[in-house]
Parts: structure tokens; sequence; C-alpha cells
């Protein structure tokens, strides 16, 4: 580590220097737009504004005090962390801020300015847990990360440790909450800030620090706007700005900063400009490729078959029930086709596997749902409505004639539609159904919000620890188009082994061949 006196003089010199040759920053101080991508569900760093008009935190404000020390109109983008880096590397964005920590590995995709914040990982657990002072507690149990943070490289270093990745850490944290999880681990200031600011109960942080971080602002390699950033934050260093923003958001007095992160100390200009796409890295993201996607589209086709099968059983009897002569029965499952088609499934999912345990637990009662059988209900609920609406219309397509000719012949309704209606409807169905079928293989990538380890989110956790988005989601398509195509040529396969007209052209085939 560099002295702290060494880097103050530096940081003294490097101001002195930057202040003398003004033409460099006149000619900066026009207003230039600068795209910054942030994560906003990162408080107290990055969050929506009170009055939702905007982003607040204590990154922003930091951003802004550097754009107006260097002339930067800075333009705040959102989009998810994990996209970040992808972002930075296709030109996309011209930096980001986003509590990101400076690493070695994020050190040879993107650039990084001085740091501008030190922070550590802390270990938060239930109230009522006593057992877990340190990472090295942690063994064998589920710990709940946010996808992509270093929190959630450390926590794959624990032997034989659960890790289940979120979009964000409040998903993690209320994953712990309702008691899924034994421990989150992420970064300390967040966690205390939503402990306290946020009224999150029944959940505290253990120990001390269990590491020690610099945040950065990331750039994309050979930014012209490295320098400038950089000057920008020794300007606000300097002048006070910056004491004044770490007191509304922080208790205490600010660390002083190094000059360079530690993590990157040591390494060479070399390192920083390794070629992403050389040979090495190739062959680590194609055997990440090859041992995770397969993982995930098996459990992509479980998840869609069980609920297919669930969504299916539930639709015909919503469908029996459209159809019946009861208005009371009728009217309720109406409103239930008509909720679940008209709000989004991700909403539902969020209802059903966070929002129903909460309530639960809100009331006095300890009940909570895994994330498979979470995710099954869910999408059954959702496709059974859809399925109902499909199998109503193929029932109501038979001729009134043939519910006629059934009465006529003494069949009751049930037995009418199990001898005669539903075979026939049930071919007519088919293609909506195969239709119905494809799309809930693609609609499987939602439930990657709970932590649910399908092809998607096996995608994301690839690129969150090789940083090659590219590759890694054109991989993951083709992967869903193989999917999709076979059920697609499985389901044309079934609708000629159901059609009577084709069946009996093939009888007939085979008996002329037979008789020849």
């Amino acid at each position: 580590m560099i002295p702290d006196c060494y880097i103050l003089g530096i940081i003294a010199f490097i101001t002195i220097i930057f202040t003398t040759f003004n033409p460099f920053i006149s000619a900066q101080s026009q207003s230039i737009p600068f795209r910054v991508g942030t994560e906003p569900t990162f408080p107290p760093f990055e969050m929506p504004s009170e009055d939702g008009s905007g982003l607040q935190g204590f990154d922003i404000d930091l951003m802004k005090a550097i754009g107006n020390e260097v002339g930067l109109d800075v333009q705040f983008e959102s989009m998810p962390f994990d996209g970040i880096i992808p972002a930075l590397q296709t030109g996309s964005l011209d930096a980001a801020i986003s509590g990101m920590t400076i690493t070695a590995e994020r050190g040879r995709t993107v650039a990084f300015s001085s740091p501008y914040f030190k922070a550590g990982l802390a270990i938060a657990v239930q109230e009522n847990n006593d057992t877990i002072k340190n990472f090295d507690d942690l063994k064998g149990l589920k710990i709940a990360v946010q996808i992509g943070t270093t929190g959630a490289m450390e926590a794959d270093k624990i032997p034989n440790a659960q890790v289940i990745s979120f979009d964000s850490v409040v998903l993690a944290l209320q994953e712990l909450v309702n008691g899924k999880v034994d421990a989150v681990v992420n970064d300390a200031p967040v966690t205390l800030f939503a402990i306290k600011e946020a009224g999150l109960q029944g959940v505290k942080v253990v120990g001390e620090l269990v590491t020690e971080e610099f945040y950065g602002i990331a750039l994309p390699f050979n930014s012209e706007k490295v320098m400038l950033l950089n000057y920008g934050l020794f300007q606000i260093l300097r002048n006070g700005s910056y004491n004044q923003i770490y007191q509304k958001w922080f208790a205490g007095e600010p660390f002083v900063l190094p000059l360079i992160a530690p993590s990157l100390i040591g390494t060479t200009s070399t390192d920083f400009a390794t070629n992403p796409l050389n040979n090495s890295n190739r062959q680590s993201v194609l055997s990440l490729l090859i041992q995770r996607l397969p993982q995930g589209a098996v459990v992509t086709l479980i998840l869609t078959a069980c609920s297919i099968f669930f969504g299916f059983i539930g639709a015909s009897f919503i469908a029996f029930g459209l159809i019946s002569h009861n208005p009371f029965v009728k009217n309720i499952l109406r409103i239930y086709v008509e909720f679940f088609r008209g709000t989004p499934m991700l909403v539902q999912l969020f209802i059903i596997y966070f929002g129903l345990p909460a309530f639960f637990q809100g009331i006095g009662l300890n009940w909570s749902l895994e994330r498979f059988p979470a995710a099954v209900i869910a999408l059954s609920l959702n496709v059974a409505a859809y399925l109902a609406e499909i199998i109503r219309g193929g029932i109501e397509s038979i001729d009134k004639g043939q519910w006629e000719a059934c009465e006529a012949l003494g069949m009751n309704r049930l037995q009418t539609l199990k001898e005669v209606i539903m075979p026939q409807a049930f071919r007519r169905v088919l293609p909506p159904l195969g239709n119905e079928f494809i799309t809930l293989i693609k609609d499987t990538s939602l439930v990657a919000v709970i932590g649910f380890a399908e092809l998607f989110r096996q995608g994301q956790l690839i690129v969150a620890s090789t940083f090659q988005a590219f590759q890694v989601y054109i991989a993951v398509a083709l992967v869903y188009l193989c999917l999709t195509t076979l059920s697609s040529f499985a389901f044309k396969w079934l609708e000629q082994k159901m059609n009577p007209v084709a069946q009996a052209k093939r009888k007939s085939a085979s008996q002329n061949l037979n008789l020849t």
C-alpha cells in the first residue's frame, strides 16, 4: 500500500499541474453530453428520488459534482448491474458509476478512475442467528448475493455453499427476511442503509468488514475522459465538495483515498489491455458454456413441462366452468382469466415468491415457498388463463348439433364432453397449444429474477464472470432456438398423428402396399 502522505502529495502535485494548464480545462469547460450508466437499486449510492422524477444518492451527487467541475453534461442511464460492463465495452455508455468495486478482473475489461469511496463486504443474517460470525461459518449454507458483484465472487469461494444470485441487493435481503437463505454477502454501506433507513426488520450485520474495497468510475478502454474525471475528483476532494456529499449520505468522516486502487497495483498496462477475445478467454468462455448451458436447458425444459402439465389441467376445468350454465362460477372464473391475462407474469411471480411469504409472516405465520414450486405455480397459473380461452374456443367450435345428438342418445353433459366433444376439440386446439408451449419455454427466463438457475440465468452468471456478453447471449439464444424448434417439430408430428384424414391415407397406403 502506498503511504497516505505520498498519496496526498501526488494528488496535490497533479492538481497544481492541471490547474496550471488552463487551456486543457477551458477546452473541456463547454457542456458535453456524457452518458453515465448506473443501477438504481443500490441505496444509498443510487436509488430513485422521493418524487420519482429522477435518481438520487451518493454516486449521483458525486458524478454531478465532477461533471460540473470539468464541464460535462452528465446524463444517467439506468440498467442492470451485470449489463454495465458489456455496455461500456460496446460504447453504449461513456462511463458508469454504480458502487463498482475496482478489481483486477474488471481492470482487464474496462478502465477505472482513481478510487472515490472505501467500502468492504459485510455479512447480514437474521437477528436471532448467533452462529454466523465470519466467512468460515458460511460453509455449506445458503447465501444470497447480487449478481455480478464482488459479494457474489467472494461467496463463490466458500466451500459447499449454495449461492443464489438476484438482480438487486433488495431482493437478496428480502430473501433473507423471508427466511429462505442463511445470509447475504454484500457491500456494508448498502446493507446498513437498508436495515436502518428502509426499516428492514429482523436483520443484522455480523462482525467487521470482511474485505477492503474501493469503488471507482468505470470507463471504456482507452477513454480520453479518464484523466478528466480524475481531475474533477481531485478538485472536489480539494475544495471540500466531496466532504459535503459524504456527510449528506453517511455519518462520520470519509476515509483517505489512494491514487490507485490496491487491487490494480503491480499490474501492467499489458494486463489492462488484455484482449478479451484471446485464446485463453475463448477457452474459458467455451468451457463455461459447455458446462452450464446444458444444465440450464434441462431446468428450462423441466419448468416448461411441469407448468404446461398443471396449467393444462387447470385450464380444462376453467374452460368447463366458462361454458357452464352457472353464472356465479362463470363470473369468478372470468375474473381469474382477466387478472392473469391482464397483469405481467413478472409481477405475478413477485407476488407469489416474495409477497405471499412476507404477508403471512406479517400476520404471524411462518410460511414460504421454495423457488421451484413458486416458479411452477406462477407459470402454471398464468398459462392456465391463456389455455382456458383456447380450450373454450375449441369446445365452442364444435357444431351444436353434436351436443343435441348426444342428448338424444341419453348421454349426460359430462359424457358428451368426454366421449365426443373433447377428442375433436383437442385436435383443433393442438396448434395454439403448441404455440403456448413454445412461448412458455421463452417465458421461463423470467424466473431468473428469483434466483432460479435456468438457461437465461446461467448465461447471466457466465457474463458476470467473463464479461463476454455478445458471445454468451448468442449461445443462449441458439439454445433457446434449438429447444423451440424441436418443440415445434414435435407438435407438428403430434398434429399429423392425431389427424384422422392423414391416418386414413396412411392406412390406405399401407393396405395398397401389402396387396402389391
